[in-house]
This record gives C-alpha cells, sequence and structure tokens, in this order.
C-alpha cells in the first residue's frame, strides 16, 4: 500500500513545509530573488491543477519601486478606510498589521483570474463557473509552498480596490486580481502565523472543521463520532487557584487602601483564576452575540408583538439602528446575529450568522417546545458561535436573546428561576399570559409541567419549556467556558440561560460575570442562585445585551487595574499597612 508514497524524510519535507508556510508582513532582508530561483517558484505555482486544464491564471512581477510605492498609496487608502470602521480594541490590533512589505521585498507578484479561459465547453466550468478562481487560489498555494521551501518568506495583501488595482496594473476588465503577494528573504520564520501573534484570530482545530458523510456529523478518520456538548463540557474545570492567589497578593501591595476597590478586586481576582496567570490578558477586543429566535407558544397570545417584530428587529441589528449597537460602538465591541430559529428567512448580510434549527420551536402548551436533538443541537451552536468569536481573536463575550417577546420562561419547578415581566407597552391583558401560558383554562398543563429526568434532565427542560435562543444562550456560556474566556451576562433570559449552562457543567458559572440587575424581579433570584453581583444596577429592562455592554468597561477596568497599578514597592511608597 505504500509503494508509491514518498520516503519518511520526504514525507516528513512535504508536511514541514506546509506546517511552516507564514503570511510573512515584517522582517524581510533586501537581498534580491536569484532569476532562477523565481522561475522556480512561478513554476510550482503553474503547475497547480485547474478546472479542465484551463490554468487561468496570469502572473505579474513587479519589481519596478515607483509602481510599488502606487500600489502601496492604494493599499494605505483602503486599508485607513476598514481601519475607520472598526471597533476600539480591534482598530489596536489592525494598525500592527502594516502594507510595508510591499517596499520591502525585491518583488511583487500579481496573481490574475481569467475566468473566460478555455472557452464556454472547459469541462466542469459550466455548472460551476467560479472554480476558475479556485483554480488561481491553487497556483497561489502553489507559489507560497514552494517560496517557503527556497527560505523566501510570502505576504499576502488584500487591502486594495480590486479595480484600482486592476487599472493601475493595466488589467482588461475581465480579468480578476486573486492575490497581491510580496516575496523575500527574511531574518526569520515565526512559530506562529502573524495574525496569531498580534492576536487578531486563531487557528481553528482540525476536529471543528472534519465531518463524516453529511454536513455536521463531526469526526477524524478512525474515531467515533464526538459529542460537542461532552467535549465541551469536558474541558470546562475549575478556577486556576495559584493565579487567584497572585492575584489577591498583587491586590493586597497595590498603591492603595486594601480592598478598596470593592467588587472589582474579587473580579479581577476570578478572571486571574479563569485565564491562569495573574495578571490575565486584557478582555478585549469584545464580542457580542444576539442569538434570534420565534416561539410556537406566541400563538398562545403571550404578547401584543406580532411575530414578523423579530425578523424586523435582526434587520434593525444588522444595520445598526438599535440601541445595542450605539452601546457597543461605545463600547468599542462588534454585534454578531446569530439565526437559531427566525420563522422568516433572512436574506444575507454582514454580522448575521445564519444557523437555523427550525423556523420557530413548537407551542410548549401541547407538548415540548423542542425535540431533544433540536435541544442539543441549539447548544452546539451556541458553543461553536463562542469557539469562533474566540478564534476571530476576542477576549471577552456578551451575549443576548431575541425572539418574539413571549417570554414563556423556564420554569422555577426546573431551573429555580420564575420570569415575571411586564415591560413598558404591554398590554393588561397579555401580563398574566405571559407569567403563565397555561392560566386559561389550563391548557398543555399537564404535557408542559413535565421533562424528561435522568443525567440528560436539563437538557429536557430547555427542550420542554425553552426555545432555540435560549439553549444557544447556556451552549454560548459553556463554549466559552471551555475556552476559559469570560462572558458577560444581561438580563433575566441570561440569566436563565446560565442556570441551564450551570445545570451542565456547575464550574462553567466561573466564566459568568452579572452585567447588570434586571428591573425584573425574577433576575434578582437568578443572580442569587448562581452567586453572581451584578455591576450596576440601572433599572434596565431593554435587553438586546445592553446592560452587559454597560459593564464592559468596568469589567476592562478591574483587569487593567491588576495589570497596571504600580505596587509600594515598585512605586517606592511606604505601606501603611507594613
Amino acid at each position: 500500500m505504500t509503494e508509491h508514497s514518498y520516503s519518511a524524510d520526504q514525507r516528513a519535507a512535504v508536511y514541514r513545509v506546509i506546517e511552516e508556510r507564514r503570511d510573512v508582513r515584517g522582517g524581510f532582508r533586501p537581498d534580491p530573488i536569484p532569476p532562477e530561483v523565481l522561475t522556480r517558484v512561478l513554476a510550482a505555482a503553474h503547475q497547480a491543477p485547474s478546472v479542465g486544464l484551463s490554468q487561468p491564471w496570469d502572473f505579474i512581477v513587479i519589481a519596478s519601486r515607483p509602481r510599488r510605492e502606487r500600489i502601496k498609496a492604494l493599499a494605505d487608502r483602503a486599508r485607513g478606510n476598514y481601519a475607520a470602521s472598526l471597533p476600539g480594541a480591534r482598530a489596536l490590533a489592525f494598525d500592527r498589521l502594516k502594507t510595508e512589505a510591499i517596499l520591502e521585498t525585491p518583488v511583487n507578484i500579481v496573481v490574475t483570474c481569467d475566468p473566460t479561459r478555455g472557452g464556454r465547453h472547459t469541462l466542469g466550468r459550466q455548472t460551476q463557473p467560479q472554480t476558475a478562481a479556485y483554480s488561481s487560489v491553487l497556483a497561489v498555494a502553489n507559489l507560497w509552498l514552494a517560496a517557503r521551501a527556497e527560505g523566501l518568506g510570502v505576504g499576502w495583501v488584500s487591502f486594495f480596490g480590486e479595480r484600482e488595482l486592476a487599472t493601475e496594473l493595466g488589467l482588461p476588465a475581465h480579468l480578476e486580481v486573486v492575490a497581491y503577494l510580496c516575496l523575500g528573504y527574511v531574518t526569520e520564520f515565526a512559530a506562529e502565523p502573524e495574525l496569531a501573534s498580534a492576536g487578531w484570530a486563531r487557528r481553528r482545530p482540525l476536529a471543528w472543521s472534519v465531518h463524516a458523510e453529511e454536513y455536521g456529523q463531526r469526526g477524524l478518520p478512525g474515531q467515533d463520532a464526538p459529542s460537542l456538548l461532552d467535549e465541551v463540557r469536558a474541558a470546562i474545570g475549575p478556577l486556576d487557584s495559584s493565579a487567584m492567589a497572585a492575584a489577591r497578593d498583587r491586590l493586597d501591595r497595590m498603591t492603595k487602601p486594601q480592598g478598596s476597590l470593592g467588587a472589582l478586586e474579587e473580579m479581577s481576582v476570578r478572571l486571574a483564576g479563569l485565564a491562569g496567570c495573574c495578571p490575565p490578558p486584557m478582555p478585549e477586543p469584545a464580542a457580542v452575540a444576539i442569538f434570534a429566535a420565534d416561539h410556537g407558544v406566541h400563538a398562545q397570545g403571550v404578547t401584543p408583538w406580532p411575530q414578523e417584530v423579530t425578523a424586523q428587529m435582526v434587520a434593525n441589528f444588522l444595520a445598526g439602528g438599535a440601541v445595542v449597537n450605539a452601546f457597543a460602538a461605545q463600547a468599542g465591541a462588534e454585534v454578531v446575529v446569530v439565526d437559531v430559529g427566525v420563522c422568516a428567512e433572512l436574506d444575507h448580510a454582514p454580522g448575521l450568522l445564519p444557523r437555523k434549527i427550525a423556523p420557530g420551536t413548537a407551542d410548549f402548551t401541547a407538548g415540548p417546545a423542542m425535540t431533544i436533538q433540536q435541544a442539543e443541537a441549539a447548544i452546539s451552536v451556541g458553543a461553536e458561535v463562542a469557539r469562533d468569536l474566540v478564534a476571530a481573536g476576542n477576549r471577552l463575550l456578551a451575549h443576548r436573546r431575541h425572539g418574539d417577546r413571549q417570554h414563556h420562561g423556564l420554569r422555577r419547578a426546573r431551573l429555580r428561576v420564575h420570569r415575571t415581566r411586564s415591560g413598558r407597552g404591554d398590554r393588561p391583558r397579555h401580563r398574566d399570559r405571559r407569567r403563565n401560558p397555561c392560566a386559561e383554562g389550563g391548557r398543555g398543563a399537564p404535557r408542559a409541567g413535565r421533562a424528561p429526568a435522568g443525567p440528560g434532565r436539563p437538557v429536557g427542560v430547555l427542550a420542554a419549556f425553552g426555545g432555540f435562543e435560549h439553549a444557544a444562550l447556556a451552549g454560548f456560556i459553556l463554549g466559552a467556558a471551555a475556552l476559559r474566556v469570560p462572558v458577560i451576562l444581561d438580563g433575566m433570559i441570561a440569566g436563565a440561560a446560565a442556570l441551564a449552562a450551570a445545570a451542565l457543567a456547575p464550574a462553567a458559572v466561573d466564566c459568568c460575570v452579572a452585567g447588570h440587575r434586571s428591573a425584573e424581579p425574577g433576575h434578582a433570584v437568578t443572580l442569587d442562585h448562581l452567586g453572581l453581583h451584578p455591576l450596576i444596577d440601572l433599572e434596565l429592562r431593554l435587553g438586546e445585551g445592553t446592560g452587559a455592554l454597560l459593564a464592559l468597561p468596568i469589567a476592562a477596568s478591574a483587569v487593567r487595574a491588576l495589570r497596571e497599578v504600580a505596587t509600594f514597592d515598585s512605586a517606592g511608597v511606604t505601606d501603611k499597612s507594613g
């Protein structure tokens, strides 16, 4: 079975060049690239597979300094526009990613794509015309690997208006720019990609990306299909006691009276324990995820709002017109909306994550709101969204739900919380039914009052009474806890989701920060049960993640104080207690 394989040393070299390939943006040497070396690299790129053997690529080699200066000006203008659109902490991280490689390297190479090459009968392109561009990307990959084997660094610069660059290069209108690459010898190759070392993003683990037979059935070859929920729960561990002790010691030695920062001190200790180091990293950039879904119990008249409001508010979030968007801009946080079960079909838009389990839950007064499988799928969605946001470089997460406002709740008998809300604009005839959708005639009470028992009971409770967004919120907390990243909870529903997460993995509460105390009476009961103390109490009852976003700077300040305030010894200040 190995007669056509390479020798062990050759295989090792192939895998090494793949593993050590880097997107290099700095540290280039001025040495010229010998023509024969550059030709070998281009030949490797030209040997890439392509649809119908059409070879739709061309390579433009740019060595002229004046031309590269003009191209860098194009890149810097587009880069500045992008930087202006970023939230605060993202902008700081982005500022470390420069375009100087355009001038620092001796050669730039532009890879283009001609989607017409080969004519109308190019094999395989008629049904999938985009494969022409895909083929050109394969040429880029070959070029990059060959360059690494030759000891050359490659930087991919993408801060261009594509047609502006095409005009500078004299490209015909039908040619597309696929990649702008900067090639040169480097002083060293970094141990990890620059975007990772700059804190912009992390690699996704292989296990997240491999599916067996169909999408969603994850499993590495030769291994049993994993349960994402089981994996996440197994990864959640206790706080690091050594880091917490170090944090307490540093707080006591800081140039301030002991304990004078009140609840912020205990928060910074807990965040150190979560991170496993003292001081902990700054909790930024931050992202708030709004999970949106509709509910079948809406048919029972539990809210005066029509179900269409859910999709309309999602559109408002994505357009940046909601209160959460204004608060996120102030806090420098990103807002994403996750569709886990909105009845309407939502158009694709920046910031929307389509993860729909089904178009709304069933009416829980007539039976379980979800199947166990649906509840588990929603939990997995939440955990994966948390993973993806952390992989994208976020170091603090906040979440909120949005639905059709019936908020039927996860009842006190199951998760020890009872939601009682009288929101502004509610009509009196709806209030009692929102508190107890089974009140009129007791309809649905027998089924709604029972949830599956046994080890999976928390999931059973979610399935019986919850919504897709409630389960996803619980999974979001579990995912963050597994990655040891703090989550700021918003209001009542976020607290109920934390109860579900704690029922599945008690240590998950250690990653939770109570952003605020909602005006809803049940929220105080929830926070008390979780042992969490709210950072602010402004009688908020809007939701949308607004309370969490207002608390975000407070959490960041707790960490910044631990990181930056001098100790009595370092500042040369006499310690009264000493």
